[in-house]
């Protein structure tokens, strides 16, 4: 796209535009999994979702929602466009998902300054090439009348753009096996899991388990966004004699564990069911 205010130039730039180089804005967000609280009881927002699913409109026929700590429940949760509006009711970004209240709960977070109202539009069969339409339709009906693209959707701009977290790297209890230790390898241990909140003890890193339990466990954690250090039992250069001392330690023969305020919460399976269950959210707020 260009920021000519040849408005014929902008036409054709968004004609010439392709599904797959839409592909990383239009899966931006359809990783992110919310537990959105529906709550059937308050009539105002079941009237308003019923005015946001609707058939596409054009942009300017589109009812402006505003968007709020208490706009869970508000906006559906299928595929669709969105247009994010700033404060003064300045258009700031025109996107699309395959979760709309995600993704407008995700940036009402991350830039709530820019994110005061939305409008909102449902693609119904929404494969990649009916939401890049839908996105282009919107787009032209902004430049139709403003004669230039959103500052969002400007080239270069990344602001509405979902960055992956950089991993963190593994613990390491020894500078090497050959570094004589002045504390035994169970203080180490003991002082782990006593200073940080969520252990986990896997076999290999973080970014690349070794076992189908240890990458189940990783998956885990992180779908719950938590904020967790990784200890490799299989590192026995910075690790030597760790799965040994650590069994002796949590009374446990087998990896991985996981340890939360400084106790054992146990391996794999017992991580998987306390997530089936929907019990780990309580678990991480102790």
């Amino acid at each position: 796209m260009t920021c000519s205010h040849s408005y014929n130039i902008k036409q054709s730039a968004l004609d010439s535009i392709t599904p797959s180089a839409l592909h990383k804005v239009s899966n931006s967000f359809s990783s992110i999994t919310l537990n959105i609280f529906w709550d059937l009881t308050n009539l105002m927002k079941f009237e308003l979702q019923s005015v946001i699913v609707s058939a596409l409109k054009k942009l300017s026929e589109t009812e402006v929602v505003a968007v709020s700590s208490e706009s869970d429940g508000i906006f559906p949760s299928d595929s669709g466009v969105y247009a994010v509006y700033d404060g003064s009711g300045d258009l700031q970004f025109v996107g699309i998902t395959r979760n709309l209240a995600a993704s407008i709960i995700t940036h009402k977070k991350s830039v709530p300054e820019l994110c005061s109202s939305v409008k909102v539009g449902v693609v119904e069969d929404p494969d990649k090439t009916a939401l890049t339409e839908a996105w282009k339709s919107w787009m032209q009906d902004h430049i139709a009348v403003t004669g230039k693209v959103p500052p969002g959707n400007e080239p270069g701009n990344s602001t509405w753009v979902k960055k992956a977290p950089k991993k963190k790297s593994d613990l390491k209890l020894t500078p090497g096996r050959h570094v004589q230790l002045t504390v035994p390898l169970e203080d180490l241990i003991d002082r782990l899991v006593k200073e940080n909140k969520v252990v986990a003890f896997i076999k290999g890193s973080r970014s690349a388990p070794l076992c189908g339990f240890s990458q189940r466990v990783v998956s885990i954690l992180e779908s719950q966004g938590v904020d967790y250090e990784s200890v490799d039992v299989l590192d026995d250069e910075c690790n030597t004699g760790l799965r040994e001392t650590l069994k002796k330690y949590s009374n446990w023969p087998t990896f991985p564990q996981i340890f939360v305020n400084g106790e054992l919460v146990g391996g794999c399976d017992i991580l998987s069911s306390m997530y089936e269950k929907g019990e780990l959210a309580d678990l991480f707020k102790q």
